[in-house]
């Protein structure tokens, strides 16, 4: 069963009056631009699993887009900074501060598929692109680790509150397989809804070769 999904305004500190306008033009200096992006990190897994704190918003861009990116960002005004030329660069406005994140952990970067699979959500009436739940488990299995706790409990919420296609799970996990098909296993294991036959599939691909 599809969960009521909450709304980006609903996930963001109240105290940052704001923040929609800001990421709207975020969003639209980057559509004008002609970049790709996705919304992903603590915002994305609120909206398509559990609420959680976060106190910056993360895009995902093209690693051959990122330049462009950041040049769009600060002609609408933003402070940017090339932070990291080998996976992330920043940006800030009005309090808020923006990752434009270009490379994750495990080679994953954006495709035409992942934004061909990318879900909206609406704020103020205008349509912001979120990783498909899907892309966005599979990123936060891989990205996991001992520091980053946060990152397996993103996942397991949104295992819980989204209607998932599990042959594109399957295939996209190929970024990460041992770690999501983990990830599947202690889910099922908690009384949430994985079904065997994404499980074996995964199993399949990583050991009977």
């Amino acid at each position: 069963m599809q969960l009521e999904r909450p709304t980006l305004l609903d996930v963001w500190p109240g105290q940052i009056k704001d923040f929609g306008r800001t990421l709207l033009e975020a969003v639209a200096a980057l559509e004008d631009a002609d970049v790709s992006y996705l919304l992903i990190g603590g915002l994305a897994s609120s909206v398509l699993g559990r609420p959680r704190s976060t106190e910056d918003v993360d895009l995902l861009v093209k690693p051959e887009q990122a330049d462009r990116a950041l040049e769009a960002l600060a002609k609408a005004g933003f402070e940017t900074e090339r932070t990291n030329p080998d996976w992330i660069y920043k940006a800030r406005r009005d309090e808020i501060d923006f990752d434009v994140i270009f490379w994750l952990k495990g080679g994953i970067t954006l495709d035409d598929e992942m934004v061909a699979r990318a879900v909206t959500t609406e704020l103020d009436g205008q349509a912001v692109r979120l990783m498909s739940p899907e892309d966005l488990v599979v990123v936060k299995a891989v990205v996991h680790d001992e520091q980053s706790p946060r990152h397996w409990h993103d996942a397991l919420g949104i295992l819980a509150a989204s209607r998932l296609d599990w042959d594109y799970l399957a295939e996209r996990s190929r970024h990460g397989a041992r770690r999501v098909l983990g990830l599947l296993v202690y889910a099922q294991a908690d009384d949430l809804v994985v079904p065997d036959h994404a499980i074996r599939s995964l199993y399949r691909a990583i050991y009977d070769q």
